[in-house]
């Protein structure tokens, strides 16, 4: 069972806090859900985090080992991958980017949504606005 789309912005907040209570709450609340319901990311979902986690190491803000734990964690998540987010680029996710004025990869994350009838949960402020405009829950909002 998958109980929403994961947005690579909460999930890089369970290695990489931040200092704003309210949105470290929120990707707690989202990691204690998962557990539960299990997610849906888009297949580039691992090379955002991959590319968040490299740019946190070369800023010394993260160790190798912390890495290394990190992806272990996040691999035995219920986590789910999306096959067909590539099939979708040049048409669905390409006509959402541009009526939402997103990035291709927030767009990919609103058309996994939509597409799945899945709420979806994020901490990017765009893509929240984006996700209420085409009328898709965003997940534990109350």
């Amino acid at each position: 069972m998958t109980g929403f789309v994961l947005d690579n912005s909460v999930a890089m907040r369970w290695l990489l806090k931040t200092k704003k209570a309210v949105d470290q709450q929120y990707a707690e609340d989202i990691l204690d859900s998962l557990l539960d319901d299990g997610a849906l990311v888009p297949n580039l979902w691992h090379l955002e985090a991959t590319n968040v986690l490299l740019s946190a190491e070369k800023r010394d803000e993260i160790s190798l080992g912390e890495i290394q734990g990190f992806v272990s964690q996040l691999e035995n998540l219920p986590i789910l991958t999306d096959s067909m987010t590539s099939h979708q680029a040049f048409n669905r996710t390409l006509t959402l980017a541009r009526a939402y004025k997103l990035s291709s990869y927030d767009a990919a994350y609103l058309e996994l949504a939509i597409r799945e009838g899945l709420p979806i949960g994020t901490l990017d402020r765009d893509l929240r606005k984006a996700a209420i405009k085409a009328d898709v829950e965003v997940f534990l909002v109350a």
